[in-house]
């Protein structure tokens, strides 16, 4: 048992140590910049609740707007094709844009009456919002592009890895892109937890100093993400160097280091690019017409352009690929378009449930802490199973580590307090749903991004990662759009008082949470088991 027990622990966890390599550091740089972003969502939480009255269903509208961004990856993947060169720049821009965003809001809570004596502290924080995604998207564009860099084509010596021995490094790589997001995660979790120690209790001006501290630390996110692409710069050039002192020509030794320069150069797709621009003007005027419905248009609208420009580009696999790539669409897009339950239920938690903020840091630690874990575990696990059979088992497991927290609605913590004297109350529960839960949130996205860094035409690595990125960010943009819906049905209000006057504005009325908790948990069993049906039902395949 114990030989065993070894011998899993090796295969599953210390052989990804082993396979670790230092050319993989790069785009894990710029991943672990997007992990540690989260270092402001708790003071965001908060400072949302505390200090502005925007409802629930204007912040899940808001989510759909800062989700567009992500949709237009396609375009700005295809351009870091065409602009490769020049990445450092692209990675830079991002960076400007997020230190921009981060900006506004330390602003925002260190010097509030200079800033709303310009614009309303809400315009304020929607824009903030909405800089950030443009940001990292552009980042993220770069990075997965360079996963594919990072991966050697010839080893020390100048000989081709073999296909099979590459394919295990593509899924070395994009297993270890998300232990670097998730790694940035735990490291802003036990920042948080240490920022937030002792926390209540103390005056408001006291806590929002506190806010204020977080969100200058967060602006060391951009700074390592531009660090990411100076290693690049820096391990490319020495690698160089090694080759051709064993004797390879500046021009061998280049195309060695990057596959770009063995293959084709990429070449404008105009249907992309001119796509995109319609995409993009279409957005525009639909967000600032102010038209009923402009979500749902700007959505659909962006929906046939996504899935025309797709069509247009899927043409560059052969049948086979191209089935197996939209049935792997279809799974995943339902499977991220499952609408939440906005942010009312975190409200609920906080003044129902009196959880402060560093108990909703511990909670993040120990999630994104179990998270790290649960790649390492289902490693083998994602690389054997194909994605429709990974959905459903994160489905039916996800639905079932739901059910803790509809339960609490109804009282389940106070019967178990009154059970267990005192010690099985709402933050043990809580607890121990977050430890069973974490280690599935990040497994669907691997083997799908694994099979087309293996699969995808050299050239257009970096397009058809943006291809699949548009279309499953667009389901998130749905599921927002869903979110939305559930909360116009189920009103969930929290207490709002003028920061002037301290006046009742709006009272806390969380008595239709129930039926929105059980609603979207339905809605979370049922739709992706009916994607995962089409797969298999019709010609189309998962990968």
């Amino acid at each position: 048992m114990l030989n065993h027990l070894t011998r899993w622990v090796d295969r599953n966890i210390l052989s990804l140590g082993r396979e670790m390599r230092l050319s993989y550091l790069p785009p894990l740089m710029v991943y672990l910049a997007y992990g540690i972003s989260g270092l402001t969502g708790i003071v965001g939480t908060f400072f949302v609740k505390d200090y502005l009255g925007l409802s629930a269903s204007f912040l899940a509208a808001l989510g759909f707007w800062a989700g567009i961004p992500w949709a237009l990856k396609m375009p700005i993947g295809h351009a870091v094709d065409l602009l490769w060169r020049w990445k450092s720049w692209l990675v830079g821009l991002g960076a400007a844009l997020l230190a921009l965003s981060l900006g506004i809001m330390a602003a925002l809570i260190g010097n509030r009456e200079a800033m709303t004596a310009v614009l309303p502290a809400e315009t304020w924080y929607v824009l903030s919002v909405l800089l950030a995604p443009i940001g990292y998207v552009i980042q993220d564009a770069v990075a997965d592009a360079m996963t594919v860099e990072a991966v050697p084509t010839v080893d020390e010596q100048g000989r081709p890895f073999a296909e099979q021995t590459r394919k295990l490094m593509h899924t070395t790589m994009q297993t270890l892109g998300r232990v670097a997001i998730i790694g940035g995660g735990i490291l802003v979790a036990l920042i948080n937890v240490y920022v937030f120690t002792g926390v209540e209790g103390l005056p408001q001006a006291d806590i929002a100093r506190l806010y204020y501290r977080v969100y200058l630390m967060a602006m060391v996110i951009p700074v390592v993400s531009v660090l990411g692409v100076w290693v690049a710069w820096h391990l490319r050039r020495r690698q160089l160097h090694q080759l051709m002192g064993q004797g390879f020509s500046r021009d061998e030794a280049r195309s060695m280091t990057d596959a770009r320069e063995s293959s084709e150069a990429a070449e404008p797709n105009w249907w992309i690019l001119g796509g995109s621009l319609v995409f993009v003007v279409f957005t525009l005027a639909a967000g600032f017409s102010r038209l009923d419905y402009s979500e749902e248009i700007v959505f659909l609208g962006s929906m046939g352009i996504v899935l025309f420009l797709m069509i247009k580009l899927v043409r560059e696999l052969d049948a086979d690929k191209r089935a197996t790539l939209v049935g792997t669409a279809v799974v995943v897009f339902i499977f991220r378009a499952i609408p939440g339950t906005g942010a009312g239920t975190t409200w609920w938690m906080i003044d129902e449930l009196k959880f402060d903020q560093q108990f909703l840091s511990v909670l993040s630690l120990i999630g994104s802490t179990l998270t790290l874990a649960g790649l390492f575990i289902f490693r083998r696990f994602m690389a054997e199973r194909s994605i429709a059979y990974v959905v459903g088992f994160l489905t039916a497991v996800g639905t079932l580590l739901s059910l803790p927290v509809v339960s609490m609605y109804y009282g389940l913590h106070e019967w178990t307090a009154r059970m267990t004297g005192g010690i099985v109350d709402a933050r043990f529960i809580a607890l121990i749903d977050t430890a069973l839960e974490s280690p599935l949130g990040q497994i669907s996205m691997i083997p799908m991004l694994a099979w087309i860094a293996n699969s995808a035409p050299a050239n257009l690595k970096a397009t058809f990662f943006a291809v699949m990125a548009s279309f499953t960010n667009l389901a998130l943009s749905l599921s927002q759009l869903g979110t939305q819906y559930l909360n116009d049905i189920f009103v969930v209000t929290r207490e709002v008082r003028d920061q002037a006057s301290g006046a009742l504005q709006t009272p806390a009325d969380y008595s239709q949470l129930g039926s929105l908790l059980i609603v979207q948990l339905a809605l979370g069993l049922a739709l992706p088991f009916a994607a995962i049906a089409f797969a298999k039902i019709t010609r189309f395949k998962s990968a």
